[in-house]
């Protein structure tokens, strides 16, 4: 089954935009109420959903990654409202786009597999969205906005009601200056006592909602914040050794995991490479270096692909950390851009690091 899905999107990929534009345009006629889960200009969102079903789907023979995350993601789709029918109708319109596509390739044996697996991703979305009894969302309001630097900014919420977050998870964000466009953000703090979470935020090229975010957002906004995701964690009894790979403001889960880890006396020894294209791109190395000194078991690893910084290492963190071979009994935790993931995943995989080992997201923030 995986094999003829895979083969069928290896054959239809190229051509994304025709089947996205074919994909929306059956969901917004067997399900026209769809249409408002979505911004009002559609360019933005263009490719981003058939992509991330098609991910989803792709993953359908590795369970024991693909059933928490859809248990996850059931949760979090209840922010729009979704009912059943939503799904038959999302379902019907990605087969039918494909179908269209692949014309004779399209055979009963392939759209028996992706039935299949679509029914299966459905199934497992609906039963945990039916099983959770936390608001679909929570209202949040601005407390602190401050660039830090002409693309960064950090944003400080009070939510309220207390987000059930931990340590190291993201949760999708919407800000009134980008309505629908509901983005990946991760929590730069460990949970409060005050609810507080704090936000790192760079504009990126191209990004409607952080460019947004970075550039306009006021204080008193009200953020909407859907339930948490993400499996990011230290598993502080497992009697090993941690690496963690942080790229830019990828570095926000892993910086709420070392804020949790602070209140404990006894942790395992913490290797941190955070990593960026120069200097300005490593925006907490100050604090991180205050954190390591009071902390004997953190040991932080700038990385910059070009300039110098004193006691960096130099190169892609996907060398850096590759470099120093396979990590064997440590666990590690990777996050960053989906490039980075996937650069850094990689060569460690090249260089002996079981699969097992790794822990990743599979979504970002843009």
């Amino acid at each position: 089954m995986v094999a003829l899905i895979r083969d069928a999107w290896a054959k239809a990929e190229p051509y994304l935009p025709e089947i996205s534009q074919f994909f929306y345009g059956m969901l917004f006629t067997l399900a026209p109420t769809t249409r408002e889960f979505f911004p009002i200009n559609m360019e933005v969102q263009r490719g981003r959903l058939v992509r991330a079903l098609v991910h989803i789907v792709q993953m359908v023979d590795r369970p024991d990654d693909l059933v928490p995350f859809l248990r996850q993601l059931g949760r979090d789709h209840r922010k729009f409202g979704v009912i059943p029918q939503h799904y038959e109708a999302v379902g019907t319109a990605l087969l039918g786009a494909m179908k269209r596509q692949l014309g004779p390739e399209w055979t009963p044996e392939v759209e028996r597999a992706w039935a299949e697996a679509f029914t299966i991703i459905a199934r497992s979305m609906q039963e945990a969205a039916a099983a959770d009894e936390n608001p679909a969302y929570w209202n949040a309001t601005v407390a602190e906005h401050r660039r830090l630097s002409w693309d960064l900014a950090l944003v400080r919420l009070e939510p309220e009601h207390r987000v059930p977050y931990t340590a190291g998870q993201y949760m999708s964000v919407e800000v009134p200056q980008r309505p629908r466009l509901w983005r990946y953000l991760s929590p730069a703090n460990a949970p409060r006592d005050d609810g507080s979470i704090e936000f790192h935020i760079r504009a990126v090229d191209g990004g409607w909602v952080s460019r947004a975010i970075v550039s306009h957002t006021q204080a008193e906004d009200v953020w909407r914040l859907g339930p948490p995701l993400g499996r990011l964690h230290v598993d502080r009894g497992s009697g090993n050794d941690i690496v963690m790979v942080g790229g830019g403001t990828g570095m926000a889960p892993l910086r709420s995991i070392l804020d949790e880890l602070q209140g404990w006396g006894q942790n395992p020894n913490v290797t941190l490479f955070f990593g960026g294209a120069t200097r300005d791109d490593l925006y907490d190395l100050d604090e991180l270096r205050a954190l390591a000194s009071v902390n004997p078991w953190l040991t932080v690893v700038p990385v910059v692909e070009r300039g110098d910084l004193p006691g960096c290492e130099h190169g892609t963190l996907a060398e850096v950390v590759a470099g120093q071979g396979g990590w064997p009994g440590h666990d590690i935790l990777v996050s960053g851009s989906p490039s980075m993931i996937r650069a850094t995943v990689s060569r460690m995989l090249v260089a002996g690091t079981a699969l097992d080992q790794i822990t990743y997201d599979p979504f970002t923030i843009d």
